[in-house]
């Protein structure tokens, strides 16, 4: 036979299939002149928000990759069988094939070309690809968003459609139910659209059997099971997987799923396709003929993952010593064992010539390995050997590649220091985990190693305020344009591995002391404050809170370490207050922290029976005392949350502003009823007459430092000083109020006391960005999502949503008395370019 022969016959019937489907799409021209039509309206509306589907869940680099597509013209039968379902018109087609085969049989390869091709056919809706070294991401949770965004993205009408139903209810966005996300982001939309669509939408989910243990999928399993029997005609959905029992039980039986075995394919065609592989990669190699190529590919049995494992450990510097016939002879003598498949017998030969049978190379090979499949997600050997300098013991302080650099067939990324290393095929991971397959190169994924200690330890010395040189707070994340070179340059792949991941480390530790005290150490300095100013950087806050309740629980009831269960604590609630801010803008994780609020406890105080108009706080913080539209004045104590004694009655109108004397003893309190009373604190009476000589509501009140004068504000646009000892009017007129005392209205300042303003809030209109011939009484103001914003949208601070509604405005001039609302003191403030200055480091 000549294969070269065989290859162009094959290639040229795999290029007469893609042929063949690109013209089965061309009728799809129609409606891509309709997408052009819709387009204009579709970017105005997401100029004005309509159709935005920002801050929806979506698993990054869980698509289509071309590395992994089958090799030009192989799998030509299955493929078309694919095609044939996918283009059928009946209305009983399944909606659902699945696609199912053992380790090693090509069904990920399959899955990759079909979407591949598809994809620029024009009938490709999304490709989500579950992968065993990703189980830490929970993709299962965002399997339906994530495939939602991508049919948003390939059709317009679908995008609509799905904007409407997320503008009803915001939460679908970021929900981790499976079967909400079906409903909602799915199938309600599809079925308002499919009738518009031209042509079939394919939506292939690879893998499924890697998404993690069985409950990682059940509900996925429940919905393609029982939920997509309805979908609507011109919808398919391409499942692969390993015919594990919950998948088999699940998809097996269901009328509306197709189900395909690779184990049923013909003997000859996969024998011909593994053939036309091996010719491809071996063919130019020396001492490789016609006759070496026909043994290899007999040899493999139709398993595609043998075939690829045997072209890579032929091929040349593979092994110290080895020429390549040399290697051939090896792999042609291999021979499955009892107990044991080819497969792993293949396995445990490479590793043979690569590893030692005992000693500090066999040691180093258990140490590395297990450093691989422990980590929750590949990382590069760089980043690697950053995690291994940190590791406690100094003997394990040495570069991995001394032992990755020949495994370079059964790992990738081990031929460089940029890319992540990982198994190439998920049945070697099964092999290594496996102690009655693997033997002496078995790897006890169920001990967690040192892997906490060393990402606490990268997180001390790694983190520092600033990480990333920004220049100024005004700027939200995304508006600092190269951000992602800075992250690159100053962001290391193994500190932003821990950043992530500390915590799923330290939960697979068992609890001990020294390990704790690196915890403390961690969340009680300022590396708490770096480690979330990183996590902003890295889009990762809503991660955070996660992290920090994660390590509450290993630290819980461990008596020594309580105030470290405090502070990790507090560090939940400070992420749960901010998280608006500080995943905004990464500057404002420090200048957040560091402003100093000014604000009462909320307490619900229950007794008012109308509007509460004013409150203040005892000058000891004990009681409060509070004014309401029912006429009547009552007094708190601020820590149980209630009512000292009985109200206090006498107006006979709402009671607008209430206050203290500096010594608690005494309470002024102002009406609409035109008049001032002062009570006796402590027994709850009214103290003399009350006070007259305003002509219109009283709305302000406030009593001198020295307790000896009451300072009124009236709708009569009247100020009248009283003297409290003698209560006789002041017969001078109305008294000025004290200039210290009243905000400036050019300054920023949301506070009563001037000294609290802004102290250089020209940076808001000067400055380097600044242009000129825009006003200084541009808007500065709190916007809905909770920033105040300068001119041109410079970010000044963000508020959480808890005091919004009672934040002083820093429009009011004057308000009499304090305490009425919550205060900023803004005047140790840096902002704009001098924000860095908001942190001195201890020397």
């Amino acid at each position: 036979m000549d294969i070269k022969s065989e290859t162009r016959s094959r290639i040229d019937g795999y290029t007469k299939m893609l042929n063949d489907l690109m013209q089965q799409y061309r009728d799809r021209a129609v409606r891509d002149i309709h997408t052009d039509m819709h387009h204009v309206v579709e970017q105005v509306d997401l100029i004005h928000g309509d159709l935005s589907l920002e801050g929806m869940a979506y698993a990054r680099g869980a698509g289509a990759i071309k590395t992994k597509k089958c090799l030009d013209g192989t799998r030509i039968e299955t493929l078309a069988e694919i095609v044939g379902w996918i283009q059928n018109t009946d209305e009983n087609v399944p909606r659902i094939l699945w696609l199912h085969g053992q380790a090693g049989r090509g069904k990920s390869a399959i899955a990759h070309t079909l979407a591949l091709w598809l994809k620029d056919a024009g009938g490709f809706g999304s490709c989500f690809c579950f992968a065993r070294d990703r189980q830490a991401e929970h993709r299962e949770e965002k399997i339906f968003t994530t495939i939602a965004r991508d049919l948003a993205d390939h059709e317009p009408a679908f995008r609509r459609a799905l904007a409407d139903v997320l503008a009803k209810d915001h939460s679908l966005k970021t929900t981790s139910d499976v079967t909400e996300q079906w409903e909602k982001l799915i199938l309600e939309p599809l079925l308002k659209v499919s009738s518009t669509m031209i042509g079939n939408m394919v939506v292939v989910i690879d893998a499924l059997d890697e998404s993690g243990p069985v409950g990682s999928r059940t509900h996925i399993l429940s919905v393609l099971a029982s939920k997509a029997n309805n979908l609507p005609r011109n919808i398919r959905i391409f499942v692969t997987s390993r015919p594990l029992p919950d998948i088999q039980h699940a998809l097996g039986s269901a009328p509306h799923v197709k189900v395909t075995c690779l184990d049923d394919v013909s003997t000859e065609s996969t024998e011909r396709d593994i053939l036309l592989y091996v010719s491809k990669k071996l063919g130019r190699l020396p001492d490789i003929g016609d006759t070496e190529v026909q043994k290899i590919s007999r040899k493999a049995d139709s398993l595609f993952e043998w075939a690829r494992l045997a072209c890579d450990y032929i091929q040349p510097n593979t092994a110290f010593g080895a020429t390549v016939k040399e290697r051939y002879d090896e792999v042609v003598s291999l021979q499955s064992e009892e107990g044991r498949s080819l497969l792993d017998v293949t396995y445990k030969a490479i590793l043979e010539t690569a590893v030692p049978k005992s000693g500090k190379g066999l040691e180093r090979y258990r140490s590395v390995m297990h450093q691989v499949l422990m980590t929750f997600e590949p990382l590069s050997i760089a980043a690697l050997n950053g995690m291994r300098k940190r590791l406690p013991k100094e003997h394990d302080h040495y570069d991995v590649f001394v032992v990755l650099k020949f495994m370079s067939s059964v790992l990738g990324g081990t031929l460089d220091y940029t890319s992540p290393v990982r198994p190439l095929h998920a049945s070697f991971y099964d092999f290594l985990t496996d102690r009655s397959r693997s033997g002496i190169y078995f790897i006890d994924t169920s001990c967690p190693g040192d892997l906490a200690v060393s990402t606490l330890q990268i997180l001390h010395d790694g983190l520092r305020f600033n990480i990333c040189g920004l220049e100024s707070s005004y700027l939200s994340n995304s508006e600092v344009a190269d951000l992602p070179d800075r992250i690159t340059k100053s962001i290391p792949p193994h500190l932003s591995y821990s950043c992530r991941f500390w915590s799923q480390h330290l939960e697979k530790t068992v609890f001990n002391v020294p390990l704790a005290q690196l915890v403390e150490d961690f969340v009680g300095s300022e590396k708490f404050l770096f480690w979330l100013e990183a996590m902003s950087l890295l889009s990762r806050v809503g991660n955070a809170a996660i992290a920090l309740i994660s390590a509450a629980k290993w630290l819980l009831n461990q008596g020594d370490f309580k105030e470290t269960l405090e502070l990790v604590e507090d560090g939940v609630r400070f992420i749960d207050i901010f998280h608006g801010g500080i995943s905004h803008s990464a500057p404002h994780v420090v200048v957040g922290s560091l402003e100093h609020w000014n604000s009462a406890q909320l307490l619900g105080l229950e007794g008012h029976t109308n509007a509460v108009w004013s409150v203040a706080f005892s000058p000891d913080g004990k009681r409060i005392v509070s004014g309401s539209g029912d006429e009547t004045v009552r007094v708190w104590d601020a820590e149980r949350g209630v009512q000292i004694g009985s109200h206090l009655e006498g107006h006979t109108d709402r009671v607008i502003s209430v206050a203290f004397s500096p010594d608690g003893k005494r309470i002024v309190s102002g009406s609409w009823d035109k008049t001032v009373r002062v009570w006796d604190a402590e027994r709850g009476i009214q103290i003399g007459s009350h006070l007259e000589g305003h002509m219109d509501g009283v709305n302000s009140i406030a009593i001198s430092t020295d307790g000896k004068r009451i300072v009124s504000g009236s709708e009569d646009n009247m100020v009248k000083a009283w003297d409290v000892n003698v209560c006789e009017d002041n017969i001078n007129g109305p008294v000025p109020p004290d200039p210290a005392d009243v905000i400036i209205p050019s300054h920023i300042c949301f506070s009563s006391i001037s000294s609290h303003a802004l102290c250089d809030d020209e940076q808001l209109f000067d400055g380097p960005s600044w242009e000129g011939g825009e006003s200084q009484t541009q808007s500065v103001k709190l916007y809905h999502d909770g920033w105040i914003r300068g001119p041109k949208c410079r970010l000044l601070l963000w508020i959480p949503v808890s005091v919004r509604h009672p934040l002083y405005s820093m429009w009011t001039t004057a308000v009499i008395p304090k305490g009425c609302c919550i205060e900023l003191d803004l005047s140790k403030m840096v902002h704009g370019p001098k924000w860095h200055q908001c942190y001195k480091p201890v020397l």
